[in-house]
């Protein structure tokens, strides 16, 4: 399962290291750390592997992380989620920040657990996802290139092209990987909804597998054989993704 990675934009070293400490400590993974204005957007610019950034308001003495904020909300591509974190209580700033549309807007010092749940919040905000993190820690969200779960005060990140299968139980879907299983509170409908269709199909009432993964296929018997030795079933219903796969091999 990879990390969430997460931009600092913090100026001040024992701030600095305090976040980052709190973040490395909830399995967050700190993927560029910058001090100005111009280091920030360089990593911003080439980092692609970027999930969210933390921006501190003042860099220095000028109040260049709404800078930063105001420019990366210019740019096309890539788009990331942000939250100001800042020791700033001038209103005329905090209405610049809040123009910048940020996911949350804390005064220092932060409150671990509100800086864990923002970032939850951001990355589900984001996607265009909300509700799909439940309370009970069970929930995820789904992006073009993977999948978040909840984990107790932090999101975990698993690459959906190691997603094997997914499986639905009642309400909760088992998400099968080349790294483990998890379980999320999502229904079967609504992750076949925002999965690629080229990857992933649906073969049955209960499983959704990847496409990719498939080794080998029984028509007569309904059966596919996923990567791991994974048996799934598919119904006659779904047959048609099925010669669909095979004509495409």
């Amino acid at each position: 399962m990879e990390k969430i990675n997460v931009l600092v934009v913090e100026d001040n070293p024992l701030e600095r290291e305090a976040l980052v400490e709190v973040l490395e400590n909830n399995n967050y993974n700190i993927t560029g750390i910058a001090d100005n204005f111009k280091a920030a957007l360089a990593i911003y610019l080439n980092q692609k592997d970027i999930d969210i950034v933390i921006i501190d308001i003042f860099l220095g003495e000028h109040p260049e992380g709404i800078l930063f904020a105001e420019t990366i909300n210019q740019l096309e591509y890539p788009k990331k989620p942000f939250l100001f974190l800042t020791s700033s209580i001038d209103k005329e700033l905090f209405e610049r920040a809040k123009a910048t549309m940020p996911f949350n807007y804390m005064v220092k010092p932060f409150n671990e657990l509100e800086l864990l749940f923002s970032l939850g919040k951001a990355m589900e905000t984001f996607y265009n996802q909300n509700e799909t993190i439940a309370d009970n820690d069970k929930g995820a969200i789904v992006t073009p290139d993977c999948l978040y779960i909840q984990k107790g005060n932090s999101l975990k990140k698993v690459l959906l092209d190691q997603i094997i299968f997914i499986q639905v139980e009642g309400r909760y879907c088992n998400i099968i990987t080349e790294k483990g299983k998890f379980v999320i509170l999502i229904s079967l409908t609504k992750v076949i909804e925002l999965l690629d269709s080229k990857i992933f199909g649906r073969v049955s009432r209960n499983f959704i597998v990847n496409l990719q993964k498939i080794e080998e296929i029984f028509p007569n018997d309904n059966l596919i054989m996923m990567l791991g030795g994974y048996k799934v079933t598919f119904s006659d219903k779904y047959k048609s993704i099925i010669k669909k796969h095979i004509i495409l091999k």
